[in-house]
């Protein structure tokens, strides 16, 4: 069996606790689609974008998704929340077992400075296996940088999952990069963005070949697809339409990128672009 069925819950939901509203979307997610494997939420739709809300790990807000995983037998991504962790704040996503075991947590790489002020950046590259394949998990502002992807397709990724809460007017661009992603990485890619005050919607779902399954609207949506792992690995033996293979020529050529080291990522080029923040007025 190479199929694994996985729902984005594109939801509207306010700032404060949600967790409620949420646990009875799931449920009726469940109930309407038993063959589900897996539930993906968007970025911090537990609580919303309020750091007051952050908990240390494992918090009970985890635990309230481990038993509602656990009793619908069903993997579940909730998003992501604030953690905190020895005085720092973390943006971050558990991963869940259809046990209701966290099997794995993952940090945001790149919180959205300027505006996610007083956001840690994580560490790892998390990848985490199901019983059909490996699937990666990144957040939101990470889909910009294409080494996330990368990083995670090389440690066995055939499925990206991105939480997002994206509601500004660069969301045509997210949708363009995540197929991009899905191409070049030869994956599936699902962004999973909130509707309503904190969201503009279109959640996408992505194939290997870079084409949308599906793309949703602005309002709130349960999206189910099938996901084939048997796919993937085709495409990555034999290439996009049979022609090009980048993993393997990203595995076979011996180029060492030169910008990735530390004094040249630090180069006049990119020091001469200024500092890191929000724009002041339109002449600076």
């Amino acid at each position: 069996m190479n199929h694994f069925s996985i729902a984005a819950l594109q939801l509207a939901l306010p700032s404060g606790d949600n967790l409620d509203v949420i646990a009875k979307e799931i449920i009726k997610a469940k109930q309407r689609f038993p063959w589900l494997d897996m539930l993906v939420l968007s970025e911090l739709c537990s609580y919303g974008p309020d750091k007051s809300y952050a908990q240390e790990l494992p918090c009970a807000a985890e635990k309230f998704y481990c038993q509602l995983a656990k009793e619908h037998d069903l993997w579940l991504i909730p998003g992501s929340l604030f953690e905190k962790s020895n005085g720092k704040i973390f943006n971050t996503t558990s991963v869940i077992n259809n046990q209701g075991e966290v099997v794995a947590r993952y940090r945001k790489i790149f919180p959205f400075y300027p505006y996610e002020s007083g956001v840690e950046q994580g560490q790892d590259f998390v990848v985490f296996d199901v019983p059909q394949g490996r699937i990666g998990i990144a957040i939101c502002y990470d889909l910009w940088f294409p080494e996330i992807a990368r990083s995670l397709a090389c440690k066995g990724a055939e499925v990206l999952i991105y939480p997002t809460m994206t509601a500004t007017i660069d969301r045509p661009i997210e949708l363009i990069l995540a197929q991009a992603t899905a191409a070049t990485n030869q994956c599936y890619v699902l962004t999973v963005n909130a509707s309503g005050d904190y969201g503009n919607g279109q959640s996408i779902v992505v194939a290997p070949d870079g084409k949308p399954i599906y793309q949703a609207s602005y309002s709130p949506e349960l999206i189910p697809v099938e996901i084939d792992f048997a796919r993937v690995r085709r495409e990555r033996q034999r290439g996009l339409y049979n022609l090009g293979q980048p993993l393997k020529s990203f595995r076979d050529n011996r180029i060492q990128f030169p910008v990735y080291s530390e004094n040249n990522i630090k180069n006049q080029s990119l020091m001469s672009l200024g500092e890191l923040k929000i724009p002041s007025n339109k002449n600076s």
